[in-house]
Order: structure tokens, then C-alpha cells, then sequence
């Protein structure tokens, strides 16, 4: 399988934009006819800029408005064509893109646009030309790539082909299943776009809303079955339109797109495996049985203010590391590790974000097939020195410069606690507040992030993503999409700010970059931890009591836990599945928090409608801090 991408989908000059394109691993690029204009050197300063980076001009595009013009038009715009085949030699390709008419002169007709098209065949055939003709959704007498396919057809020259782009099939709901009926050797090329599900006009939304396979909600892996199903065997090129990536790093969004071409057609081949696709090899997406840890960095002095806040919450120091400052926190299926290091990541990230959970560890099905399938996918690997007696945790960089860390249960790494860590008794041993694991984690990070830890996840574990919701904080909105598995045992919230003023945001200002900004913790009886916790000492998020006035309008509670729920400042929500009860701690330094929820039934939501309650509670908090910062 060769990849490319259209220069117009990231950001920068030409050469710059090349020189991500070539880093991230692509085989070949499309030159989009306004890149090329706007570069300062020759057509064939270009090509071999193109070559000099080890790659190859997949397409030159567009060449618009063409079929099906009546005179003087129609001959105008084979001159166009002859200048553009000019350039094309020069450059040092032998395919352009004509996308369907759009000019109010077309006359349309197929046998009008096919007899244009074989002449156009005639005369690209004499400098090795091929031409690949679009179906663009907004065409203005072809807009579906069946009818494309038929002028194609009745054209019958051996340079005049098919292009298939699956956002113009996909955005008219057309079936995909209608491709497989197309010869593959006459697809001269497959353009891939996602999009999110929006009700816009179609080339608005494609012009700015597409996105790399698996970020948006079009049906992409069916249509790239179907594709297979031809026979095709060219490129697959990523033609992007999005304000975000155009104002993005160039490198990380070429490294997206690399990524996301790996991930839909290992998914396709994965599905139709008598299907003949080449793709690297690489292990099935990773089961995750739940979040093994979660790692904090901190100074000994904001590391024991830590302590004593999990003691209220009823952990007890179970282990100390035998050879680093590390100390492990256990409750029910919980494992917490304070890290006072004064060198190695640990450390670097204390420096940069001061207090925070670097580390996170999963229990995966087989750790070093996680690892080499995030290899293939283009994840950081990480590695750090290891000392006498411990483990090398297979581990690759996450959001915000951290850690993700694997555990499983097929190796020695499943007997990590006892091997790295010494046992010790409390003098003052902690009661139990009832907490039995980690429900969720929410990541905070730039809204132009979302997208790329998006894939992330997606391309590496068996997780789905949720629709996008606006989460309204006082001083803006914050974007949350919530990814996770079947079971439930990987839950992540990823929560996108778009400016400092909202918590979110606040947070990754003071704190230099994205990290976890809280941890939510499950529990068996929410009621009895948070009575446990608040007697210990755990300072517990005030909410007013105007919310419980409008709980009890919303859900017609009984007074008597209505009454509760206030007391102990518990939110609540319900759907058609389920109840979910959830408090909160005061905020830490600046915006880093806790959570203790109880799921009762099937719900599987996180409380998005109590929110703007709790972001209102956490500023009144900032404002008045009731809790020493860590």
C-alpha cells in the first residue's frame, strides 16, 4: 500500500509542508495547483524538491471545469488542459484530477461529457498522460461517483479513469457497496476524508470540517471495503480542508494522517481478510482490563501533602520502591504511586508541570503486542534506565509529554508490586473508604489537540469514541469527547479549551501543557464514602443549594435522599439506563481535582448536565481556596 497526502491539508510553505510529509513516512504527494503557485521556484525546482525528500507526485489538482461546455468554453478549456499537461512534464507527473463541472455554462449530458473526455484521453495519451475524473458532491450536473463512473465508461480511452474521494460518496450518503462494480485498474486513484456529522451545505462542510479516517463519523472503513473489493491496488492519499490542520504544526498532523491511513486499512483487512490489502503487519487493536495506576510526581514536600490527602480518602501506604523515592497507595483495585525522584522523567515533569499525574499504567491483554503495534502506528517509545532488580515496563509517550505504561498478566510484569516494591505496615492504618477503582481519567489539552489523542487511542486500543459535547464553563465553552471500551474498564475524557479564561483552560496555562486534570475514582456506595472521606478530613467541593432545588424539580427525588445528596454535596444524574452519583474535591493548585462516582444500573454517561455546576463550584473555590495547593 503507498500513501499520500494533498499538500492543501497542512500547514506552511512547500517546503515545508514536504518536508513533514516525508518525515511522517508518506510514499507520496498530491501538489495542490495554489501550493505550487504561491512557491517562488520552477515547476522543476519542484520535482525534484518532490525527489530530493523520496517521494513521488501522486496527483497534480485540480483541473477544474471542464466537461461538457459549449463553444467558445469547450475550446478554451482544452487549451487550458494542453498548458496544464505542460506543466505536469515539467514537474514530473503523469496524473491530474478534473473534478466535475460546477460553472453555470455546463450543459451536462453523459454522452456530451464522455466524447469531451476521450479527446481529452486523445491528447494526454500523446505526452503519457492520465486523467482522473472527481464526482465533487456539489457538481453541477455530476455529483455521484456512479455517474462519474459511466462517462468514464463510455469515454473508453486507456488514460481517461476514475478518482474516488470518500468524503464526496459518503457526505450524499451514497452506498459504498456501488464501487465494487468498478474495475479496479480503472480507479486511477482513492482519496480518504472523514468529517464529523454536521447539517451544512456540502462544500462548506467539506472545505473546512474534514478530518483524518477515525476522527470523524463518515462510514470510512466500508467504503475503503469496497474500494478493496476492486481489485485497486494504487495510492491511498489523505486530501484534508480543515481551518484547524491549516494552523497547525505541520509535522503532527502529517504524523496523524500517516497514522490514520495504517489504522483504516489494517481495520478493513481485519474485516474482509480474503481481500488481498498490503499493510504492515501489526497486532489487533489492544483489550484494556482496567487502569493499573496512575503515577504522581512531586517534591517531598508537596508529595507528603498528597499522602495526607489519600489517607482521607481512605488509601493506605502499602509499599516503598527498593531503590527510588517512590511510594506505592493502595484501596481496593486502586494502585497510586507518589514518585519524589530527583532525576529521570519523573522529575522533568515535575519542573515543567509541577505536582501532576505523569504516568498513567494499563492492564492490557499482552503488553509487547501493545508496544508493537503502537511502534507500528508511530507512537514514541520510552524508555528510561533501569536499575538492579526492576522491571523494564514496556511504555510509549501519551498526552502531554507522559507516560503510558503496560501491564499484563502473561509475563513477569504481572507481579510488578512485589517486585519493585518493598511492603510496609502504617502506623496509622487508613479505614476504607469503599473505593474499588478508577471509574476515569480526564485529560485536559489544547482544543487543537483533541483530535490527535483522538486517533491515539482509537488506532491503539479497542475503544469507540462519543459524540462531541459543549461543556459551558462561565467563561467560555469547553469541547469534551469521551472515549472507551465495551466493558467500560478504559474510560478517558478529553476535554479541548480554546482559551485561558475557562478552568480548563486556566489549567494547562499554569501547569505549561495538557495533562490528567482529574482522576475519578468508583465506588460501591457513594453515600458511605463520602461520609467516610469528610469525616477523615477531605475537603469536598460545596455545590449551592440552588442545584438541589432543581434536582428535586428535574427528577422528583425522595426527600429524604434529596436531603442526603445535599448534605454531603452529591450530584446526581439519570437516564433511561441508570443513576450516577458523583462528588468532588476542592481544587489543587491550579485546577487539578478528584472525583468519587457511583454507576447504579446501566448508566454509562460521566454527569455532563451537572458540569456547569461543578466548573462554577471549583472557581468559587479558586477564589476562596479552602485546601493547602500540591
Amino acid at each position: 500500500m503507498k500513501t499520500s497526502i494533498a499538500t492543501v491539508s497542512i500547514s506552511g510553505e512547500l517546503p515545508e509542508k514536504l518536508q513533514a510529509i516525508a518525515a511522517a513516512g508518506f510514499d507520496g504527494v498530491e501538489i495542490f495547483e495554489n501550493d505550487f503557485l504561491t512557491f517562488g521556484g520552477t515547476p522543476q525546482e519542484v520535482g525534484a524538491m518532490v525527489a530530493d525528500h523520496g517521494l513521488e507526485i501522486t496527483v497534480f489538482q485540480p483541473f477544474r471545469d471542464f466537461e461538457a461546455l459549449p463553444e467558445p468554453q469547450r475550446q478554451k478549456a482544452f487549451d487550458r488542459a494542453e498548458r496544464k499537461f505542460d506543466l505536469m512534464g515539467e514537474l514530473g507527473t503523469d496524473l491530474v484530477l478534473v473534478c466535475s463541472n460546477v460553472s453555470p455554462l455546463a450543459r451536462g449530458g453523459v454522452d456530451r461529457a464522455a466524447a469531451d473526455f476521450h479527446e481529452l484521453g486523445e491528447r494526454a495519451a500523446k505526452r503519457n498522460i492520465r486523467v482522473g475524473y472527481e464526482a465533487l458532491a456539489w457538481g453541477r450536473h455530476i455529483s455521484d461517483h456512479r455517474d462519474a463512473w459511466e462517462i468514464v465508461r463510455r469515454a473508453d480511452h486507456p488514460n481517461i479513469g476514475l478518482i474516488l474521494d470518500s468524503f464526496h460518496t459518503l457526505s450524499r450518503k451514497i452506498d459504498p457497496e456501488s464501487i465494487r462494480a468498478i474495475p479496479g485498474d480503472k480507479i486511477f486513484l482513492v482519496q480518504l476524508a472523514d468529517a464529523p456529522l454536521i447539517d451544512m451545505d456540502l462544500l462548506y462542510w467539506s472545505r473546512h470540517f474534514r478530518n483524518m479516517p477515525g476522527e470523524g463519523d463518515l462510514p470510512v472503513v466500508p467504503f475503503m471495503r469496497a474500494v478493496a473489493a476492486t481489485g485497486y491496488d494504487g495510492p491511498l492519499s489523505l486530501e484534508i480542508f480543515n481551518d484547524q490542520f491549516r494552523a497547525g504544526s505541520p509535522r503532527a498532523i502529517a504524523n496523524d494522517g500517516h497514522r490514520s491511513l495504517l489504522y483504516l486499512m489494517d481495520e478493513v483487512a481485519r474485516v474482509e481478510p480474503q481481500l488481498a490489502i498490503s499493510v504492515p503487519a501489526m497486532p489487533p487493536r489492544i483489550e484494556v482490563n482496567n487502569i493499573e495506576f496512575v503515577e504522581f510526581t512531586a517534591d517531598e514536600e508537596d508529595g507528603e501533602k498528597l499522602a495526607k490527602l489519600l489517607r482521607t480518602m481512605g488509601f493506605r501506604r502499602a509499599g516503598k520502591h527498593r531503590s527510588k523515592d517512590v511510594t506505592l497507595y493502595t484501596q481496593g483495585g486502586i494502585h497510586l504511586v507518589i514518585n519524589t525522584e530527583r532525576e529521570g522523567l519523573a522529575h522533568s515533569c515535575f519542573i515543567t508541570h509541577g505536582t501532576s499525574a505523569y504516568a498513567i499504567g494499563l492492564r492490557v491483554s499482552d503488553a509487547r503486542a501493545t508496544l508493537e503495534r503502537a511502534s507500528v502506528l508511530g507512537a514514541k517509545m520510552f524508555e528510561q534506565a533501569v536499575g538492579p532488580g526492576e522491571l523494564k515496563i514496556p511504555a510509549i509517550r501519551g498526552v502531554g509529554g507522559g507516560v503510558l505504561y503496560f501491564i499484563d498478566d502473561k509475563s513477569e510484569l504481572k507481579d510488578v508490586w512485589d517486585l519493585e516494591f518493598e511492603a510496609v505496615g502504617e502506623q496509622e492504618t487508613a479505614e476504607d473508604a469503599g473505593l474499588t477503582g478508577v471509574d476515569h481519567l480526564a485529560q485536559t489539552m489544547n482544543y487543537e489537540e483533541m483530535l490527535t489523542w483522538l486517533l491515539f487511542y482509537r488506532s491503539i486500543f479497542a475503544t469507540e469514541k462519543s459524540p462531541m459535547v459543549d461543556v459551558p464553563d462561565p467563561s467560555g465553552l469547553v469541547r469534551s469527547q469521551v472515549i472507551e471500551n465495551a466493558s467500560g474498564s478504559l474510560r478517558l475524557t478529553l476535554n479541548g479549551a480554546e482559551n485561558r479564561r475557562t478552568l480548563a483552560g486556566h489549567f494547562i496555562a499554569e501547569t505549561f501543557g495538557s495533562s490528567v486534570q482529574h482522576v475519578a475514582f468508583s465506588s460501591s456506595d457513594v453515600v458511605n464514602s463520602a461520609e467516610q472521606m469528610q469525616s477523615a478530613g477531605f475537603s469536598v467541593l460545596e455545590i449551592t443549594p440552588n442545584y438541589y432545588d432543581d434536582l428535586e424539580a428535574r427528577f422528583d427525588l425522595d426527600p429524604e435522599f434529596l436531603a442526603t445528596l445535599k448534605s454531603l454535596n452529591i450530584l446526581y444524574d439519570k437516564d433511561d439506563h441508570g443513576e450516577y452519583l458523583q462528588f468532588y474535591s476542592t481544587n489543587f493548585g491550579e485546577g487539578f481535582f478528584i472525583e468519587v462516582v457511583e454507576r447504579r444500573g446501566g448508566y454509562r454517561g460521566f454527569g455532563a448536565a451537572n458540569a456547569p455546576f461543578r466548573i462554577a463550584a471549583q472557581k468559587r473555590s479558586i477564589r476562596r481556596p479552602s485546601m493547602p495547593s500540591i
